[in-house]
């Protein structure tokens, strides 16, 4: 769970240092984001936390909302210590994130803010899912 989010933020922060290759941070970086997202979404969410969300478009266009959470018995089983890294990490993610496009804007760098949008909107993404789905 925390190494493709680890990847994604040091590729990030070590390449746009030494390489000034625009193209290749943001294919990297964005492609380390969604590795993590699907991971966090799909196996460290449902291992961890017990929970699992998806969204779906019905014939009408509506945007809706699916949730699904282990019973009760089972999730008394779950390990406390992992499900706290599991949203620790969820939460300093995305402020990770922030701070890098604070920082990209400081540096008056739009194109740098545009892989630091993406990688956070799919932080955001997981944060709304999970914090909806544990509701």
């Amino acid at each position: 769970m925390l190494v493709p989010k680890a990847a994604a933020l040091a590729f990030y922060i070590l390449f746009s240092l030494f390489v000034k290759s625009f193209v290749i941070i943001f294919v990297i970086t964005v492609l380390l984001a969604a590795l993590d997202f699907w991971v966090v979404k799909n196996v460290s969410g449902r291992i961890l936390v017990g929970l699992r969300w998806w969204n779906e478009i019905d014939d009408e266009g509506n945007s809706i909302w699916k949730f699904e959470c282990l019973d009760g018995e089972s999730l008394a089983r779950m390990n406390k210590k992992d499900s706290w890294l599991f949203w620790w990490t969820l939460y300093l993610t995305a402020a990770a994130w922030i701070v890098l496009a604070i920082f990209s804007l400081i540096r008056l760098e739009a194109d740098y803010l545009l892989v630091v949008g993406v990688c956070l909107s799919l932080s955001i993404a997981n944060i709304v899912g999970f914090t909806k789905c544990n509701k």
